[in-house]
């Protein structure tokens, strides 16, 4: 679930960048409409663009999104989102963000953005 929240957050903010609207404001929003400090701490990580230290590796998220989609396809379960999401996580890995926080998912988006 926190995956999927940082590969959301990632494409909107990469959407808001593209369209010359800066990504705090919409954290703001999120944050007053959830309360939750998973999207405040790791939102405020993807809007400042600061994935150093890692508080949780890419690399380790990989696993466990793999470990999921294992688990599913045991049982014939489909995580078409989790698909997704290992695949732009593999992206990050090929870009060399192993090491950084598993937040650097946002610099998977915006590339995509060409950002």
């Amino acid at each position: 679930m926190i995956i999927s929240m940082i590969e959301s957050f990632s494409e909107a903010f990469a959407a808001l960048r593209k369209s010359g609207v800066a990504p705090q404001l919409f954290l703001e929003v999120m944050n007053s409409l959830f309360q939750s400090p998973v999207y405040g701490n790791y939102g405020k990580m993807m809007a400042a663009e600061q994935f150093e230290p890692a508080g949780f590796a890419l690399r380790l998220g990989l696993k466990d999104v793999r470990l999921a989609l294992q688990v599913a396809d045991e049982g014939a379960a489909p995580m078409p989102i989790a698909s997704v999401i290992r695949d732009r996580m593999l992206d990050a890995l090929a870009h060399g963000q192993g090491e950084m926080d598993w937040s650097s998912l946002a610099k998977v988006a915006a590339r995509a953005a060409g950002l």
